[in-house]
Parts: C-alpha cells; structure tokens; sequence
C-alpha cells in the first residue's frame, strides 16, 4: 500500500490561507491608513481655511476699529465745531444790540437831560445822569417805556443836586434791554 503524507499539502494550504489573510490584512490597513490620512488632510485644509479667514476678519476688524476711532474723533470735532458756531451766531446776535439800544436811546433823550453813564451787564442797562426837573426824567421815563428796545423800566434814585449854580435833577434809572426786538445782523 501506498502512504501518501497529506501533512506537507495541508501545511501548505494552511500556509497559502495565512498568506491570503495576511495580504487582506495588509490591504485593509493599507485602506484604513488612506482613508484616515485623506480625511486628516481634507480636516487640515479645512483648518487651514478657517485660519486664513479668522486672520482675514482679524485684519477687518482693525481697519473698521480704527476707523470707528477717527468717526468718534470726527464726531468730536463736529461737536466742537457746532459750539463754536452757535457763540458765534450768538455774538452776531448780541453785536447789534448795543449798536440799537444806543441809538434808541439818544432818540428819546429829551433836551435839557444829560448822561452821565449807561451801563449794561447781562441784559440789564444802569442808566445814570442829570435833568433839568423831575417833569424831564418823567418824560424820559415815559419815551424809554413806549421804546420796545427797554422793558421794566425803574426808577432807583433821584435826588436834587446843584451844579454849576443850577438845581439839577439827578436820577439813576435801572431797565431790561431786548435784544430780540432789534433788526438782525446780515
């Protein structure tokens, strides 16, 4: 009888199914390896991507916060500026007061009374002088009232007092000035 050793085939076909499980695993590792190092590069680029517009928004926002600092500056000086013209504008408007009140008052001044101050301050004028009689500083009491350049016109002293050999009436008269009723400045 012929002995056939199946043992050597069966070594060799365990051997050659080994070899195959190993090629298999190999090939899935191989696989897995790709798979992993494409999904890292597809992750790293979009990494890179958010890194590059995290920079850029960066960038944006120190330009716009630099030019949010030269508005509030620009805002300022606007501000600044907007005072300056409205005292000037209220200078204009003062400028012709004095100019109307005077001139109001030299056309009620009666003969035979004479100025010896005018003074204003804060829209109040003193108005200090002398008359011939009380009937004349009346007088001029009345035309200052009837004048829409004085209003509350009062009268604080008067008293008799000699001058150059005359009885003079001298008289300290004290009164709003408005301002708002002359012509304004062009």
């Amino acid at each position: 009888m012929i002995r056939i050793n199946l043992l050597p085939v069966r070594a060799a076909q365990k051997k050659a199914r080994m070899q195959g499980q190993l090629v298999v695993l190999v090939l899935s590792l191989v696989v897995t390896c790709l798979i992993c190092g494409g999904l890292y590069t597809s992750v790293a680029v979009k990494i890179s991507a958010e890194k590059k517009e995290i920079a850029q928004i960066d960038k944006e926002i120190k330009r716009l916060k630099k030019t949010l600092g030269e508005v509030a500056q620009f805002k300022k000086l606007q501000k600044e500026f907007q005072g300056k013209l409205d005292v000037l504008a209220k200078l204009k408007e003062k400028k012709t007061g004095p100019v109307y009140l005077l001139d109001e008052l030299s056309r009620v001044l009666p003969d035979k009374l004479w100025l010896s101050s005018v003074k204003e301050s804060g829209g109040r004028v003193s108005i200090k002088g002398v008359g011939l009689n009380e009937e004349t500083v009346a007088r001029f009491m009345r035309d200052l009232e009837a004048s829409p350049y004085y209003q509350q016109i009062e009268l604080k002293v008067t008293e008799q007092t000699k001058q150059g050999g005359l009885k003079l009436q001298k008289f300290d008269i004290s009164c709003r000035a408005e301002t708002s009723a002359a012509p304004k400045a062009k």
